[in-house]
């Protein structure tokens, strides 16, 4: 009996060898690109050095930060601390440490009481406590041999950022007896944006050449493996160019140009395998540069504009979001698909408008002529297996995404903090000198402000009676306020109350042990929010626990309409594409399985901690943002080559191969460019698992991941499984999508 594999061999070659020719003539872009090919390469350059000379210092003008609520009671609360109450929240910590004494040593002595006045008299700094003036427990480690010195400077994430960095390069001491070390969030900040920075040409020096040797392998000619690293370089610089001119008008995060440059280099890579192999195949029909362009932009074009529209829409459902960190995502994401989009399908083109059949020049001495004639090759072969039998091998591939999902179902949220660094990070490490050897507790702190609060009598009774209750919540070890200290609602030896009071104006300090991004913090921020406030006076909770509330209750209740935007864009791209309900429908579902999939062993790595030795990294509770993030990079890049694999069944089915025949033979064509694009996109996206900034290798190893179960899983398995039991269903669609189809959809002819 024939096998399926030959009925579709000599299937395949009866309807190549009965195509006519169409009349193959360029028309509108096409046109110019054929017509004045150095024209448009020299308007590609012209844009490489305009977007370079402006892209050239991004990274300075690009900020840190990004995960605050413009309007969040946290926020605003943070803002009336630092304009009355400077000292109340400080984002600074100066770490003094004698190595092989303790603190009563004279040169420690000197050096702390030096440093406390020079940092004091420094413009935008606000002294809020130090060991030197108050020698209190608090303030001096168990050991007696560290102390700490707590500023607040002024200004938002990036002004502050500044003038850290600059008291850091005159005032720290990396050596000698006596050691000065820099701490708090606007420092973190500060290591995360050196760190990143640093990651990110260790990336590069990792990608680009793996990129070179894979390319080498895959094309098997020098010239044709050069196209997509000009276009990669085409699309990094130009989006650099973009985020710069971004960030003359909005807030832009730095971490954004870590997802551009893996993004611009990958999708590159993908869409100039699919455009070049498609033109090499075109040309080994009909030996004309232009019949081959003009059929190649009519197939592998479409599809890239189809491919790039659904990555972006991903990407931009970020803008719903209103932290800046996530929103300059969307910028960064859009931008590169946009440059990369318009460079596989104008100056790819004019290059291979010079070039002709020299685009298979410099072939490698152990490589035969590449064969790219449609026919059955490994994945043909696959599917076909699959086709046969489409329950033996599509359940067991969707049990197994089942249970990679498992871990999900014990994922804690938080936020990003300094524990993001690697161990030998200054930051990191005063922070795990406060939380191992000092007894200030305090790291989940609050604050409640009250802007009218008059000073009467009355009044103050009120403040004391607030405090009294506030520091009965579970978890709340002592609140300081301008009528005195609490503690499990009783007086305590009471703090500087003078501290506490500004005019009208008062704040209380709910002192807590717990970790402040942690659940526990959330819940105590919720439970203090929740305490009636005695004269019906108006009050702000801010500090970390309350931020992790405020963004977290924002990101739930914006998460389904993002969902709902990615869904519906995507569904509609694919029924433009497509033609189809059943297949459109499937994609989107199939998508979300293996997103689903990417979570549960990103939960089981970042947040149970296996790898963790191995990556680097320190285990912590998720962050609340950086899961959205991943999923629209995921979710776009994954339905990526959906589009890849149906818009290449949907031709052959369109121009008369039966379904199974279909199936194969695109699945086996589009194969090969998928798997080499998956590839080369994988390693962008691990490069990103060499930072030591722990965000940075989750976004790297999620996108990876989508990637890699998409293209060895979940396309050659699931997509041949589902429509080999949906037969005829798979092209059906009512008659509204259908005149929809008609009318909007594309035409290879």
């Amino acid at each position: 009996m024939t096998s399926l594999v030959e009925q579709n061999n000599r299937t395949t070659a009866t309807f190549i060898g009965s195509q006519a020719l169409p009349d193959h003539v360029p028309r509108g872009l096409l046109s110019v690109v054929v017509a004045r090919p150095k024209v448009v390469l020299l308007v590609s350059l012209l844009f490489i050095v305009i977007a370079g000379v402006l892209g050239v210092d991004a990274l300075s003008s690009l900020k840190v930060g990004g995960y605050d609520l413009p309007d969040s009671q946290s926020t605003v609360g943070s803002r009336i601390l630092a304009d009355k109450f400077p000292a109340a929240n400080p984002n600074l910590v100066v770490y003094v440490e004698k190595t092989g004494g303790g603190l009563e040593d004279r040169d420690i002595t000197d050096i702390g009481h030096e440093l406390t006045a020079k940092l004091a008299n420094e413009p935008g700094v606000n002294l809020v406590a130090s060991y030197w003036d108050t020698p209190v427990e608090q303030l001096r480690n168990r050991g007696n041999y560290g102390a700490l010195i707590m500023l607040r400077v002024s200004g938002d994430e990036d002004q502050s950022a500044k003038v850290v960095q600059r008291l850091h390069t005159r005032f720290s001491r990396a050596a000698g007896p006596v050691r000065v070390q820099f701490g708090g969030v606007t420092q973190a900040n500060n290591d995360m944006n050196a760190q990143a920075t640093k990651d990110l040409a260790t990336a590069e020096s990792v990608a680009i050449p793996l990129t070179l040797v894979l390319l080498l392998i895959v094309f098997g000619t020098v010239v044709a493996a050069g196209l997509p690293l000009f276009i990669g370089i085409l699309s990094i610089i130009g989006t650099l160019g973009v985020l710069r001119a971004l960030a003359l008008f909005y807030d832009v995060s730095v971490f954004s140009v870590n997802l551009a440059i893996a993004l611009g280099l990958g999708l590159a890579v993908d869409y100039s395998l699919l455009f070049v192999s498609r033109y090499r195949e075109e040309f080994g029909r009909r030996p004309d540069t232009t019949s081959a362009l003009v059929v190649t932009m009519r197939t592998a074009g479409r599809t890239i504009v189809f491919s790039g529209a659904t990555v972006a829409v991903a990407l931009s459902c970020l803008l719903v979001f209103p932290q800046y960190l996530l929103r300059s995502f969307a910028y960064a994401g859009v931008a590169v698909v946009a440059v990369t989009v318009a460079g596989a399908l104008v100056a790819l083109p004019a290059l291979l408008a010079l070039l002709g059949n020299r685009v298979n020049r410099g072939r490698l001495p152990w490589r035969r002529a590449v064969h790219l004639e449609p026919d059955v090759g490994f994945w043909g072969k696959v599917a076909g297996k699959v086709l046969r039998a489409p329950l033996s091998f599509g359940v067991p591939v969707l049990a197994g995404l089942l249970l990679l999902s498992i871990p999900i179902s014990h994922v804690h949220f938080g936020l990003a903090d300094e524990r993001v660094l690697p161990t030998t990070a200054e930051s990191r490490q005063v922070a795990d000198q406060l939380r191992d050897h000092f007894a200030t507790g305090g790291m989940g702190s609050l604050a409640v402000v009250a802007e009218s609060w008059p000073t009467t009598a009355r009044s103050t009774s009120q403040v004391a009676d607030y405090a009294s209750a506030l520091s009965r919540v579970p978890g709340v070890r002592r609140v300081d306020s301008a009528a005195g200290s609490y503690a499990y609602g009783s007086p305590t030896p009471a703090m500087a109350r003078d501290l506490h009071r500004l005019g009208d104006s008062t704040w209380l300090s709910v002192v807590s042990d717990v970790e402040p991004y942690s659940s526990a913090a959330a819940n105590i921020a919720r439970e203090v929010r929740a305490v009636p406030v005695p004269g019906g006076h108006s009050v702000l909770v801010t500090g970390q626990p309350a931020q992790l509330v405020d963004v977290s209750d924002e990101v739930a209740a914006r998460v389904p309409l993002a969902l709902g935007l990615i869904a519906l864009t995507a569904l509609a791209l694919l029924l433009l594409l497509t033609g189809s309900v059943l297949l459109s429908v499937e994609a989107l579902l199939i998508n979300l399985l293996t997103m689903a999939a990417v979570f549960g062993v990103l939960v089981w790595v970042f947040q149970d901690g296996h790898l963790a030795s191995l990556l680097g990294f320190t285990p912590t509770t998720m962050s609340v943002v950086f899961p959205v993030l991943v999923f629209c990079v995921s979710f776009g890049l994954s339905m990526d080559y959906q589009v890849f694999v149906l818009a290449r069944i949907t031709e052959l089915h369109n121009e008369g191969l039966p379904l199974r025949s279909a199936v194969v033979l695109g699945l086996s064509s589009s194969g090969r460019v998928i798997s080499a694009a998956a590839g080369v996109l994988c390693v962008s996206f691990f490069a990103m698992v060499t930072s030591q900034v722990s965000f940075i290798q989750f976004i790297g190893l999620g996108a990876a991941l989508a990637v890699l179960l998409d293209a060895l899983i979940v396309r050659p398995v699931l997509v041949p499984a589902l429509m080999s039991l949906g037969g005829r269903l798979n092209w059906w669609a009512p008659a509204p999508v259908r005149a929809l189809h008609r009318r909007f959809g594309p035409r290879e002819n």
